[in-house]
């Protein structure tokens, strides 16, 4: 597979800069998460460390996104816990060599997905879904990081309920929330101010300083919490052993771990290139964390995706390329290297305050605002979405807002609008243009043996029952109009069932003494007749490539007697068939 590069045409020594400054950020940013969610996952702290160097490298080169970090999450941390736990002892040598025999199956069962090219299961995470994910997945982190913002004590680990009532029945650690009050203000500040600049890093460097100053002048119960010291991040080449009998249960977590790892991945990846405007091949993504994971699992890394926690920050504090991860990952090892001492004294307050101001500026309210404006059903599904971001599992909420969009779409095909047509009374030429009569004032009366109906939709097997009863009520009428007209421009597709509507419509209609016709419809709905002999049953001479042609034929059809009554004389060619006996056919 040939790796893309990782720097667009167009790439300068500003776009150099602003990467090295968000790589740096991130790098200081996963030294904390990386930790904490190993710790998470059972494993020893170094694993979350690991895992954010080699899986990140690989899966920013092979992915397609620019802004999108891999490593170690919440929920992929949490989802290994629960499937390896019953396996065996936590944190055991045993534990940690299913893990990474985890992680390789997960890789391979990704870079499968990609290779088949199912990537296209993307396109059904609607945007409207996005948009209530993105906004529960700016609330989670904010909740979250009020646990370090304000002192709180919890277990490791905490859901965001158990967080909220922390925040409110706990007395917060002072010291902490002035801490993170100051992180966040300077880096709002800066970015509203000075939107190019490291504010992220500048406001993380105030927030360090004030920790300092707290521990030097302020008593004990203004204390914060420190990184302290942080282990090794290099990550060591390492064959997973497992025995082969353990393979197949093995390969059925790796499944519902890939589950969980993609939906994540192309959601969090979908998210941040809508603020971004970058397309996303979802194929090529897959590939990438494929390829992330098999690679990490050999360099005792555990389960990797994109991680919501450093994608945002990196597209916020301004990154331009993939260099920007792949720098990231490089400044690990070196920061935990060289600059141990310095890195122990951030604060965690500090990296919440900055998680904080990522959480706030994603909520986008003006976009809300106008999707109320624009569409109710579609305000319920960004809803719905954001509620289950905030009580389910991230891949869940996408599925669940995924499958309600669709819901969505489906109710709105399955009723195709089938719209009566006429003229307007106003237009008296021969070569006036068809109109809706519903929506013409003026439309002249309907023709009493010609209905002329456009579709708009297409008729499928969800569609038919909406459509056959629609049909059936024009049978039905107290006059009805034994020849249908049949406008098919807009009839997009159909399928079997849709194809077998007509054909009972037709004997409908010809057993009640009319007739049925179409006017152009489209090639793929021709084709499909062809297949199943429905235009052999209708007749070539039913099928009309202009309004003139058919109009002028379907009137020469119709009962001559009913003809020389009718006062309505809809049609030019009515003026033919002027008397009893419609002597001039």
């Amino acid at each position: 597979m040939r790796l893309p590069l990782p720097l667009p045409a167009s790439y300068g020594a500003s776009d150099l800069r602003a990467d090295l400054l968000a790589g740096l950020l991130g790098a200081v940013l996963v030294l904390p998460q990386g930790i904490a969610f190993a710790t998470l996952a059972g494993l020893p702290p170094q694993y979350g460390l690991y895992s954010a160097v080699v899986p990140c490298i690989v899966a920013a080169l092979a992915g397609s996104s620019r802004h999108v970090v891999s490593g170690p999450t919440n929920a992929n941390s949490l989802a290994l816990f629960a499937m390896l736990a019953p396996l065996a002892a936590v944190g055991s040598p045993a534990y940690i060599e299913l893990a990474l025999a985890v992680t390789v199956l997960v890789g391979l069962l990704q870079f499968a997905t990609g290779a088949l090219r199912l990537g296209s299961v993307a396109n059904f995470i609607s945007p409207t879904a996005l948009l209530g994910f993105t906004t529960g997945a700016a609330l989670l982190i904010a909740v979250h990081a009020l646990k370090d913002a304000l002192g709180l004590a919890l277990p490791p680990g905490p859901g965001a309920g158990t967080v909220l009532r922390a925040a409110f029945t706990q007395v917060p650690q002072p010291g902490a929330l002035l801490v993170a009050a100051v992180t966040l203000a300077v880096a709002a500040g800066l970015r509203r101010r000075r939107r190019g600049s490291p504010f992220m890093l500048a406001a993380l460097a105030a927030g360090t300083a004030l920790a300092w100053a707290l521990e030097r002048l302020a008593p004990a119960a203004w204390q914060v919490r420190l990184l302290g010291a942080l282990p090794s991040p290099l990550p060591p080449f390492h064959l997973p052993g497992v025995q082969p009998s353990q393979l197949p249960q093995l390969l059925g977590i790796a499944a519902a771990l890939t589950v969980v790892a993609l939906a994540q991945s192309i959601a969090i990846a979908k998210a941040v290139a809508a603020r971004s405007g970058q397309r996303i091949d979802a194929n090529r993504e897959f590939l990438g964390q494929g390829l992330s994971n098999i690679a990490g699992g050999f360099f005792s890394c555990y389960v990797s995706c994109g991680s919501l926690n450093r994608s945002l920050p990196n597209l916020e504090s301004g990154a331009r390329s993939a260099l920007a991860a792949v720098t990231s990952a490089l400044m690990v090892v070196p920061l935990v290297a060289l600059t141990a001492p310095l890195l122990a004294r951030i604060p965690h307050a500090a990296v919440a305050g900055l998680l904080v101001l990522v959480g706030w500026t994603l909520l986008d309210i003006p976009r809300w605002r106008r999707l109320a404006r624009a569409s109710r059903s579609e305000l319920t599904v960004a809803l719905v979405t954001l509620g289950a971001t905030l009580t389910l599992r991230l891949e869940i909420a996408v599925l669940v807002g995924s499958a309600l969009s669709l819901g969505l779409y489906l109710h709105r095909t399955s009723r195709p609008a089938m719209r009566t047509m006429g003229f307007d009374r106003d237009r008296g030429d021969a070569h006036r243009p068809f109109v809706v009569v519903s929506h013409t004032p003026g439309a002249l009366p309907e023709c009493p043996q010609l209905k002329m109906l456009r579709m708009e939709g297409s008729v499928y097997f969800g569609a038919t029952a909406h459509v056959a009863d629609r049909l059936q009520a024009l049978r039905d009428a107290p006059a009805p109009q034994r020849h249908l007209l049949v406008m098919a421009k807009s009839m997009n597709f159909i399928d079997v069932a849709g194809a077998e509507l007509w054909r009972q419509e037709l004997r409908a209609r010809r057993a009640m003494g009319g007739d049925l016709y179409f006017h152009r419809p489209r090639p793929p709905v021709l084709a499909q007749w062809r297949r199943d002999g429905f235009l052999d049953e209708l007749g070539a001479d039913h099928v009309f490539p202009d309004k003139r042609r058919a109009i002028a034929a379907i009137t020469h059809r119709l009962d001559c007697a009913t003809c020389a009554a009718c006062t309505v004389r809809v049609f030019a060619e009515c003026a033919e068939r002027p008397g009893p006996g419609c002597d001039k056919r």
